[in-house]
């Protein structure tokens, strides 16, 4: 079996399932904690006076619409349907000229060189094929096009987004692992590998470098966030009652470090991964 066809499934079953849902849930308290990269990544294209920007990965499209109020249109893109279908939503509720295509930015048959810039705020970890995506993206923009992407940087560096796995692993066994370079949360965790992808698919001019940012989210929402979100969230929803309350007075407390009253506070280690599209000068 094609191991990059069979990601891709998994991939589209989760986003259109439980974890695109959970998303659209949370998707007020996930756009305010990662409010930090969205304003960065506005600035950073705005720097770049385009007119036409692609956002990758766009989910409920809060960056997609920032980014539309500040330099012009903006297209978002996305493998979920509930993600994508409120995205549209918020778009036309507000009036801003963003529009929202529900596809495989890896697959789909963008119209070429429609588009000036590229952006992803945390959508870009997911391919199964990523020179091919990154290939993909290229034929949509124009010669010398910018690419603006924030990434995570690894699990290391980033102990918040494992607490709840760590805690709860000696009690669920069935937690899927994190693997190093496959599409997920981590999978651009090693620069070199990203730069390689990058030149591999037709960018030039790369620059990776760390940014970190403060987040955080109420205290109150902390249970929430961990038992709907990432690895605990996937496996939780098939536990029993008593199980699920159990792994809830274990995993709560390993959280206490990052605690601070009624916030709960990390710095988020992460790249931002710059480029442009080969072809022309660069500057």
């Amino acid at each position: 079996m094609d191991a990059s066809r069979t990601s891709h499934d998994e991939q589209a079953a989760r986003w259109n399932g439980p974890a695109g849902h959970a998303w659209v849930d949370l998707q007020g308290l996930l756009n305010e904690m990662f409010r930090p990269w969205e304003e960065l990544l506005v600035d950073t294209v705005a720097a770049e006076h385009a007119a036409s920007v692609l956002d990758v990965g766009c989910g409920t499209g809060s960056v997609t619409r920032a980014v539309a109020r500040r330099v012009g249109h903006c297209v978002g893109v996305d493998l979920s349907g509930p993600m994508i279908e409120t995205a549209r939503a918020h778009a036309e509720r507000e009036g801003v000229p963003a529009s929202f295509i529900q596809a495989d930015a890896q697959e789909h048959a963008f119209e070429p060189a429609a588009f000036d810039a590229v952006v992803s705020r945390f959508g870009v970890m997911f391919f199964s094929d990523p020179v091919r995506a990154f290939g993909n993206l290229r034929s949509t923009v124009s010669d010398g096009a910018a690419l603006r992407c924030v990434v995570w940087r690894g699990p290391e560096e980033n102990p918040f987004m494992t607490t709840a796995e760590r805690a709860a692993a000696p009690f669920l066994p069935e937690l899927p692992a994190r693997q190093p370079d496959q599409p997920g949360q981590f999978a651009f965790a090693d620069p070199e590998r990203v730069h390689r992808i990058l030149a591999e698919s037709g960018w030039a001019g790369i620059d990776i470098q760390p940014v970190d940012a403060v987040c955080a989210l109420p205290e109150q929402d902390l249970v929430t966030y961990f038992t709907r979100l990432g690895p605990l969230g996937t496996v939780l929803p098939g536990a029993d009652e008593r199980t699920r309350a159990e792994i809830v007075e274990v995993v709560r407390p390993a959280f206490d470090p990052f605690v601070q009253g009624a916030e709960v506070r990390y710095t988020a280690a992460c790249w931002m991964v710059s480029a442009r599209a080969a072809g022309a000068k660069l500057s």
